[in-house]
């Protein structure tokens, strides 16, 4: 094997540190779902409603396949957060609506998750905004993805990744980079 360039090394570890991060929030989505009493996903399906949305269009901000809509929906429904209506303009739409008990459990949600992030507690509101284009420019446009859920995909990539997180990282003379739990 050969030496890797420093550009290298450099990349290694912004993909070990968006790991970390990446299971840390995993992991305090988790935790807050829990507490709450829904599914993780819920947590994400109540963020993206902020009004009455189609299903469709639901399955495209959560980036998921259509058919995992309908289960999403469905579980809304069962913990009284969300109903289905038609859409005044198409009845053959389905919309989901946040109920009174959805709407404040969003806006509970979205505090609780707004004081656990690290970025809120460690960066400026100009270091904050930094990071958004920079994320933003990273990233591709919302699209509906083929297959499930990022959700249902979380498991598989955090038996990975958090193991490696967890982990103090070396990389061929530089310095030790600590993983976010141990920050």
């Amino acid at each position: 094997m050969g030496t890797r360039s420093e550009e290298d090394l450099l990349d290694l570890e912004i993909l070990d540190g968006v790991a970390g991060l990446f299971a840390r929030l995993v992991a305090e989505g988790e935790e807050l779902a829990k507490t709450v009493g829904v599914p993780a996903f819920v947590i994400k399906a109540l963020h993206m409603l902020d009004t009455p949305l189609a299903m469709k269009d639901l399955g495209r901000r959560m980036q998921c396949d259509p058919s995992f809509i309908t289960g999403i929906a469905d579980t809304l429904e069962k913990h009284g957060l969300a109903a289905r209506e038609a859409d005044p303009g198409d009845r053959r739409v389905k919309r989901l609506v946040l109920t009174p008990a959805g709407a404040e459990l969003k806006h509970r949600v979205e505090d609780e998750i707004l004081a656990r992030t690290p970025w809120r507690a460690r960066l400026s509101t100009e270091e904050r905004a930094t990071l958004l284009a920079l994320v933003r420019k990273m990233s591709p446009p919302l699209s509906a993805t083929e297959g499930p859920c990022p959700a249902e995909e979380v498991s598989d990539f955090l038996a990975t990744a958090a193991p490696l997180a967890a982990q103090p990282v070396r990389r061929q003379g530089r310095n030790e980079v600590p993983s976010p739990a141990a920050q």
